[in-house]
């Protein structure tokens, strides 16, 4: 297996635990990491051994998601259109690439849990947050739509109407007002979301592996089977978005920790 600049994998018999870390103190998205996230589990597929992938970011933060000042972006917003489409596929490869896994997926949540981060998580099979924990999706705030192919993921758990209220309304909300909606599935103390998510692989792994797996893939073949066919555009569609007048003053908004004004163009 490759050697990771920003992850780091412990493994103990069939589960494998995967820790991310950016070195930015939100432990943010940037596109290297993303690749190496995608390339990870495009390697798991070939691991028969394996029953479940922990997944995680480090010991206080599980992201604050895409990172919109990474170098390799900055630089594509002078290039072609083709290439900023190339980048802007990082993302949603990254979630599809961890939704095709065999083995079971279990998101361990500590801190925050941000936008790109919360796309990455929904495109796993189960998630565990420390009670402290925040999941908010500020897409809409910055004027550009929540892409990355995770709006159907989002429906399928929470359903329309909340999944309307967390991209649309775009505030943080409590691990335990998630999982009363069905976007957390389990509740940790602060700093023990590892622990059980370690649980629950115990639990995976002492099943037999081969029904698991089918399980599993009739789950979310059943789940997801009109996914792609509703957001295959949404790449599109945040290019779009993301050259408006609204994304710019989203964006400047942000930086300038300000409330923006939005124009509509």
């Amino acid at each position: 297996m490759s050697d990771w600049e920003y992850l780091t994998l412990e493994r103990d018999d069939r589960i494998l635990v995967v820790s991310f870390d950016s070195l930015s103190q939100i432990n943010s998205l940037n596109i290297k990491l993303m690749r190496e996230l995608t390339s990870l589990a495009i390697d798991l597929q070939q691991d028969n051994e394996l029953s479940v992938v922990i997944l995680r970011g480090n010991n206080t933060m599980f992201t604050g998601g895409m990172n919109l000042k990474d170098s390799e972006i900055l630089s594509a917003r002078g290039g072609t259109m083709a290439e900023e489409r190339i980048l802007a596929k990082v993302g949603p490869s990254m979630c599809a690439a961890w939704e095709a896994l065999d083995p079971v997926t279990i998101v361990a949540i500590e801190g925050w849990c941000i936008g790109g981060g919360v796309a990455l998580a929904v495109a796993c099979d189960w998630r565990v947050a420390a009670s402290d924990a925040k999941i908010y999706v500020p897409e809409l705030k910055l004027g550009m739509n929540m892409s990355w192919q995770s709006i159907p993921r989002l429906v399928n758990l929470i359903g329309p109407a909340r999944t309307k209220e967390l991209l649309i309304l775009a505030e943080p909300h409590g691990a335990d007002l998630a999982k009363e909606w069905g976007l957390i599935d389990h509740v940790a103390q602060p700093g023990d979301a590892l622990n059980k998510a370690k649980d629950l692989a115990i639990q995976v792994a002492g099943m037999p592996p081969i029904p698991v797996r089918m399980t599993k893939r009739a789950v979310t073949v059943s789940a997801t089977v009109l996914n792609n066919a509703t957001s295959f555009m949404d790449v599109e569609q945040f290019m779009v978005t993301q050259h408006t007048s609204d994304a710019q003053e989203g964006m400047a908004a942000f930086f300038e920790k300000r409330k923006p004004k939005f124009e509509g163009c």
